[in-house]
């Protein structure tokens, strides 16, 4: 197999929305359809313990364009987006002489510079910040969650197919001029709910055959999932022919997703460049879809946490599974290994090169994550190593798992004496990254610091009507009254 260090290949990044790394051909799931990115998974390399650097999509991709924690870049929520304290993998990619592109979603801040030539990018929660993340202690809810736990189909394409165009213009015609190496970023929107699905993908999934989460003994989850619960309105059961619609609607959006995907890697296959390009697909966080009774994000369980992340290209072998926990983080320190950049002390993450040939490695084999968006009444923060996992909240009891004994995350070992060295070990790396108290604390005074500037000047009708279209209009009034009370 030849170096992949210094090969200076050219790079398609492919980013999608809220898909969860459980729901592809390529893991054996026995319903979702994927035969794209069954096929790039057989040519390349599967990462099947990758993490997103927070379960929403702001922080997320503050991690996954910068390679800091979500917390050095002050992104905490989908109302504090990434600061500009650290460049983004375009800028540092443009510096080490690489021409950089953009379509589609990014959210980041269109008050600093991020390295790319855009074509219809968007950034939208730089503009309007998300406010339910501004009231989480206590949390307010949110009054539209619920009835998007729902499913059906549309008769429209996705807006991912103009996207997709934009990609394989570049591809078919642009990239074939250029006289350096490229890398061109494509963020697609699905499967992010609405789950509403292209009808010829919904019905490829019949009602009757789709298959249900797996809800414990709720009285058993943690108190701050339970309290998310409320937050988002689905504490009350929902019925079993609405879960069933929304999994079908999520499972179509994916297979359109796929669509989209294989039309890039067969255009780079058909203009002679996969021979010289790395090929990355993954998604900025995951979806919870009713397992443990959640949905959305948010959470740090696997659902919501753990991501898709696949590679393909010159010098990749075909068809390994990495099985070490990787993460968002490492992403940029392998983009510039690929680049042939020189090292960037500063990055939070590691090289994945190495990884792949089984190399001695910099990557401490271990993945952080973190937490502090719209229902968490506290920060969370999540350790993975080998079979477990460690989730810790500030000011409340933690959980741990055994991956490998208990994939569902059903059984919480905190407090078993036999599992008290993994426990240790994981809590010792993870106050070697970060103070989890002084972050939850910083992420509640930046989300502060946004609610003042949204206040500033309004009168309580005013501060309301902002409000509504989140909390409804009986919270809005209550919350804009006792912030107008200076409570």
């Amino acid at each position: 197999m030849a170096s992949l260090s210094n090969s200076r290949p050219n790079i398609v990044f492919i980013c999608s929305d809220q898909h969860s790394f459980r729901y592809t051909g390529y893991v054996g799931h026995r319903l979702v359809k994927t035969p794209n990115l069954d096929q790039i998974a057989e040519q390349g390399v599967v990462f099947s313990n990758a993490y997103c650097g927070s379960p929403v999509c702001v922080p997320g991709r503050a991690c996954l364009m910068t390679g800091m924690y979500p917390s050095d870049c002050g992104s905490y929520c989908n109302s504090t987006v990434w600061d500009g304290s650290h460049p983004t993998w375009g800028t540092r990619m443009s510096q080490a002489g690489y021409d950089c592109r953009a379509t589609g979603k990014l959210d980041l801040n269109l008050d600093f510079e991020m390295g790319f030539q855009e074509t219809d990018t968007s950034h939208g929660h730089c503009r309007r910040p998300d406010i339910t993340s501004l009231f989480r202690r206590p949390p307010c809810y949110r009054v539209g969650e619920r009835p998007g736990v729902d499913g059906h189909p549309r008769e429209d394409r996705h807006g991912d197919q103009k996207r997709a165009e934009t990609a394989l213009s570049f591809v078919n015609t642009t990239s074939r001029s250029l006289d350096k190496p490229w890398v061109h970023y494509v963020g697609f929107s699905q499967p992010h709910p609405k789950f509403v699905a292209y009808r010829p993908y919904y019905d490829l999934y019949p009602l009757e055959d789709i298959d249900l989460p797996h809800v414990p003994n709720l009285e058993d989850l943690h108190l701050v999932y339970q309290a998310m619960r409320h937050f988002k309105r689905v504490a009350t059961p929902i019925s079993e022919d609405r879960i069933r619609r929304a999994r079908a609607g999520y499972y179509g959006m994916i297979t359109e997703l796929d669509e989209y995907i294989g039309q890039i890697w067969k255009a780079l296959d058909r203009t002679g460049q996969l021979e010289n390009t790395v090929f990355i697909y993954t998604s900025d966080h995951g979806e919870a879809l009713g397992e443990h009774g959640m949905w959305y994000k948010n959470n740090l369980f696997e659902n919501a946490a753990h991501i898709p992340l696949v590679m393909a290209g010159p010098g990749l072998p075909k068809g390994v599974k990495v099985e070490t926990p990787v993460a968002h983080v490492d992403l940029v320190a392998t983009l510039l290994d690929l680049a042939g950049a020189e090292g960037e002390t500063e990055l939070r993450g590691h090289s994945l090169l190495p990884v792949i040939e089984g190399l001695e490695s910099s990557h401490p084999g271990w993945t952080y994550t973190e937490s502090h968006s719209e229902g968490n009444v506290t920060g969370s923060f999540m350790v993975r190593k080998g079979d477990w996992k460690y989730i810790h909240f500030t000011w409340y009891d933690d959980l741990l798992f055994n991956l490998a004994e208990d994939p569902g995350e059903h059984h919480n070992r905190i407090a078993d004496p036999g599992a008290q060295e993994a426990h240790l070990e994981l809590r010792e790396i993870l106050y070697s990254q970060v103070d989890p108290e002084a972050v939850t604390r910083q992420a509640f005074e930046a989300q502060d610091k946004v609610l003042e500037g949204i206040a500033q000047g309004k009168a309580e009708a005013e501060l309301a009507a902002v409000l509504e279209g989140r909390l409804g209009a009986g919270l809005a009034r209550v919350m804009a009254s006792k912030f107008a009370r200076g409570e």
